[in-house]
């Protein structure tokens, strides 16, 4: 007989993992691509996301949803991308859950956005469990978490379907071994894209971007949607820097 605990355990991620497919499903019949973001504390999620949404507004309809055990100041910094924002507090909880996510977007109309992204609670262990009805996880890793990063958690990325590096600006002054963090990424999740990027400087960030529009027109083109969006006619084929 199994534990209580890994009992308990199984049946609520069994019923995260219904939540999760029941709103994927709404984000398909919506067009909306929606993107978790999962880090450690401090590795520039918020940072990064805010740049993002406010490049990608000048073409879409975004929308955020950005968890933290305490305060509203990712939300109040999101916002100022002029993309609607909620803010989940999750207490004592490291991650997001489904249900936190479907309360959140409750009042939304899903088809009235193109992209949602999710910015988890800051935590390298707790949030790769947790499908919240993505179509993909990103994992932001900064220069200054140090190049061992993805063999001390390789868990959470063995979870994501995208890996950014973040403040590369950083590097130079932190002599910090660009190669090596690549290396150690690619033994663990072998073909994972890597962007390299600084939010602040904008260096990388055009890449990311078009790598954003192509997930998003591969989806919209892809989509059996009842009412289907204009997809975007932006070639980005000469433009992605992503590599494997």
């Amino acid at each position: 007989m199994p534990p209580r605990i890994l009992e308990l355990r199984t049946k609520i991620l069994k019923k995260n993992d219904e939540l999760a497919r029941r709103l994927r499903d709404d984000f398909t019949r919506a067009g909306v691509l929606v993107v978790n973001v999962v880090s450690g504390p401090g590795a520039g999620k918020t940072e990064l996301l805010t740049k993002t949404l406010s490049r990608l507004n000048e073409e879409y309809r975004t929308a955020a949803v950005v968890g933290d055990l305490a305060t509203e100041n990712d939300a109040r910094r999101l916002a100022t991308s002029g993309s609607p924002v909620k803010q989940i507090l999750t207490g004592t909880m490291c991650h997001l859950e489904a249900d936190m996510v479907r309360e959140a977007i409750s009042e939304w109309d899903l088809a009235e956005h193109d992209f949602l992204f999710i910015e988890n609670v800051g935590n390298l262990v707790c949030p790769s469990s947790w499908d919240l009805g993505e179509d993909f996880r990103v994992l932001v890793s900064s220069v200054t978490e140090g190049e061992d990063k993805p063999l001390k958690y390789p868990t959470l990325i063995n979870s994501c379907d995208v890996v950014v590096i973040s403040k590369i600006d950083l590097a130079t002054a932190l002599d910090f071994d660009l190669g090596l963090l690549r290396r150690n990424i690619e033994l663990v999740r072998p073909g994972v894209p890597v962007f390299e990027l600084s939010a602040r400087s904008g260096a990388g960030i055009d890449g990311w971007l078009d790598y954003l529009r192509k997930r998003f027109d591969d989806k919209c083109n892809n989509s059996s949607i009842n009412s289907p969006k204009q997809c975007s006619t932006r070639d980005t084929s000469s433009t992605l820097t992503a590599s494997r």
